[in-house]
């Protein structure tokens, strides 16, 4: 089967007799897989998954799960983070072309000369980086506790702060802190048009903006809320409002839609004005073909260097430490 996998993922048609969803529900049945699936995923994708969450929770899964088999319905730096929690299990992903702008935007060699320039500092990388650039990291974090695992350190504490500079900038800001930033962004939340935002708010003046804080600072400044996607949801579930504009990757909406059937939802538009609302190319790369496919040929499959596993599973589990000590 490997030379089907030439072009990042099973590449053998789906018999269009079978229901996909029963296959796929006896194959993990019968190979003690557990799916795990991102906010960002389709609805689809989302629905037939044993546990959907945000980069922490699908972390924090993949550490405490019993399966012999993990496929992670994301994109590959999340395929790599289970496999570095989980290096005795096999680790699959639908579609190895399912990358990261972010973590791109932090070529491994680059961010490690970047780090030897500041010996002094401590080095705090997000979730959304490879597996090479967490080995030179001392803890990671997501958008849900980078706030509180910031705020663990001492106030004078010298920090770099990496990839993103937009996450970076909006931790600085309600810390008071001033970590070093690496220069790098997510192409999804830099696309987000305050023009058309704004125009949204007009047409909706009820809606309350609610934003990821990967976004730019001018999208923050006028949001109502500022969230993780798992702060996002938590807040549409919990707030009396009735209407929301998300300025975030589009696929949790189907989340918040199920979790509040009788509110409105309504996208963020991107500068591109063709469409109406902002998708990641990556994340929907992976579909219930390739899902099928990946849990019956039990491929593509994750691996990562043995050394730098033994690297990069350290700033993960003092994350997880961290998030756990303080109720994250």
């Amino acid at each position: 089967m490997t030379q089907k996998l030439s072009a990042g993922y099973i590449n053998v048609p789906v018999p269009k007799d079978i229901d996909i969803k029963s296959e796929i529900n006896r194959l993990r049945k019968e190979k003690n897989a557990v799916i795990l699936a991102h906010y960002y995923q389709t609805g689809d994708l989302q629905d037939i998954a044993d546990f959907v969450g945000d980069s922490l929770a699908l972390a924090q899964w993949a550490a405490k799960t019993e399966a012999d088999i993990i496929v992670l319905c994301g994109v590959h730096f999340m395929g790599e983070t289970a496999k570095i929690i989980c290096p005795d299990k096999k680790v699959l992903v639908p579609d190895l072309n399912a990358g990261c702008s972010l973590a791109d935007s932090c070529p491994a060699d680059q961010f490690s000369a970047f780090v030897k320039q500041h010996p002094d500092h401590t080095v705090i990388s997000y979730v959304n980086t490879t597996a090479a650039v967490k080995a030179v990291t001392d803890v990671v974090v997501t958008s849900t506790n980078a706030k509180q695992i910031v705020d663990s350190f001492p106030a004078d504490a010298k920090i770099i702060f990496g990839p993103d500079r937009n996450l970076g900038n909006y931790i600085n800001s309600i810390t008071g802190r001033n970590m070093l930033l690496w220069d790098g962004a997510c192409h999804v939340h830099e696309q987000f048009s305050l023009e058309k935002i704004l125009a949204l708010k007009k047409e909706y003046p009820e809606a309350e903006i609610i934003t990821h804080p990967e976004c730019k600072q001018p999208i923050i400044q006028v949001s109502d809320f500022v969230g993780s996607t798992a702060a996002l949801l938590r807040h549409t579930i919990e707030s009396d409002k009735k209407q929301f504009i998300v300025a975030t990757e589009s696929g949790i909406i189907h989340k918040m839609q199920k979790s509040s059937p009788a509110k409105q939802f309504i996208p963020a538009p991107p500068n591109d004005s063709t469409c109406a609302c902002n998708e990641c190319s990556f994340m929907r790369l992976n579909t219930m073909e390739k899902l099928y496919n990946c849990l019956k040929y039990e491929l593509p499959e994750i691996f990562v260097d043995e050394t730098v596993q033994k690297e990069a599973i350290k700033p993960i589990r003092r994350m997880l430490d961290l998030s756990a000590k303080l109720g994250l």
